[in-house]
């Protein structure tokens, strides 16, 4: 990634200023923007990076644990040297870029959490995209119906849970080839959703595909707080609710007896059943709550982004959650970080288009798709899954 920013610098040559906006029109305290030499700030940040490498490399020889801030700054630093070269005599609206990214990002986290709580209980979550969608869908029937978005939500976790159960019966009940399930379970709920979307929502569109969506809930004094306020604090119901569901999974799964039974299947289910704990059912009930998990990323596209259901809208979102799962290395933060980064790198396309950036637009279409690539190769192969991950358990 540094090679290929110095390279792109000396191939395309960008005089002239870049202006960072740090603040929103709607800003109790405004902050003054920020103007900087496009190449010079480009060549520092590339500086930062060649640093920050190297020092990863040097850990990484001498066995030495990466410190989570360490690929924050590096990310930091190379968005920042991209962003100064793309925008030359351009502004970036910072506030806008963020906030587009978290809620472009708030489906990935979800699904990205249900599949590292199903791996470390040794269940591979290749079926995170069906039950994005088929949350969506579900959402999309409750709320219409009923007229609440929470009834929607609470439809979309029952729809996730149910594709993770008939996962569950495959993969743990009878030993089916978990990836074989889980991809066989995306296609099912594609083409199931397909049909009745043109054979029952399509006709009474009015009534069932017309939800009612979550609204802007911007929450006093942090809201207002420069910077920040605006990014996490003017959202929906549903990203707070993500925010607690994050703490909640992070916390549970290190600090809670429940936890340590989830992680103890997942490395070792003989060891952990020789002292009583039941594999299989702590299995179950774990992807059962990945499941509902990953359906409340489902209600986010019909009850907050689009406040309707289309076929294949979550637009293989499920499968850039699970690299997310692998670069964030089986870890609940870590793969929250991994879905911020590719929701930046799907909305960094649009801002790039708005100002007119030199950058082709075929390659901002397949930035997302790129950065997910770069993650999963760079990092696949110095990642350790749980050791029982796949691993069907046969009780003796």
């Amino acid at each position: 990634m540094v090679a290929l920013l110095a390279i792109t610098l000396l191939r395309s040559s960008h005089e002239g200023d870049t202006t960072f906006q740090l603040a929103a029109e709607s800003d109790f305290v405004a902050l003054p923007d920020i103007t900087v030499p496009s190449m010079l700030t480009a060549w520092l940040m590339v500086l930062v990076c060649a640093v920050a490498l190297g020092e990863s490399v040097r850990r990484m020889v001498a066995h030495v644990r990466q410190p989570m801030w360490l690929p924050i700054v590096f990310a930091l630093a190379w968005m920042t040297g991209f962003l100064s070269w793309a925008a030359a005599d351009g502004r970036i609206r910072v506030v806008s870029l963020f906030a587009g990214a978290v809620a472009l990002a708030v489906p990935l986290v979800f699904g990205a959490l249900g599949g590292v709580l199903g791996e470390r209980a040794g269940v591979v979550n290749i079926a995170i995209e069906g039950q994005l969608l088929f949350g969506a869908f579900a959402a999309a029937i409750t709320a219409s119906l009923t007229g609440s978005p929470w009834a929607g939500l609470v439809a979309a976790m029952v729809a996730g849970a149910l594709i993770a159960l008939i996962l569950g019966l495959f993969a743990i009940t009878y030993f089916v080839d978990q990836v074989i399930v889980g991809v066989v379970l995306n296609v099912l709920v594609v083409g199931l959703t397909n049909f009745l979307f043109r054979q029952v929502l399509t006709p009474n569109s009015d009534s069932l595909n017309a939800p009612v969506g979550f609204e802007r809930m911007p929450i006093p004094v942090l809201g207002d707080i420069p910077l920040v306020g605006p990014i996490l604090f003017r959202q929906t119901a549903l990203v707070y609710v993500l925010y607690a569901v994050v703490a909640i999974v992070a916390y549970a799964l290190y600090r809670t007896r429940w936890g340590l039974r989830v992680r103890a299947v997942g490395e070792h289910p003989k060891a952990a059943d020789t002292v009583g704990i039941k594999v299989n059912l702590t299995r179950y009930r774990t992807i059962l709550l990945a499941g509902a998990i990953a359906g409340m990323g489902g209600a986010y596209y019909t009850l907050v982004a689009v406040n309707q259901f289309n076929r294949e809208m979550t637009g293989g979102a499920g499968y850039i959650a699970l690299a997310a799962v692998i670069f964030g290395k089986w870890d609940p933060i870590r793969a929250t970080l991994a879905a911020l980064l590719f929701g930046f790198a799907t909305n960094l396309q649009g801002v790039l288009s708005a100002i007119g950036s030199p950058v082709p637009s075929q390659f901002m279409l397949m930035l997302p798709y790129l950065v997910t690539i770069f993650a999963v190769a760079g990092l696949v192969g110095r990642s350790r899954p749980p050791a029982a991950d796949g691993v069907p358990y046969r009780q003796q």
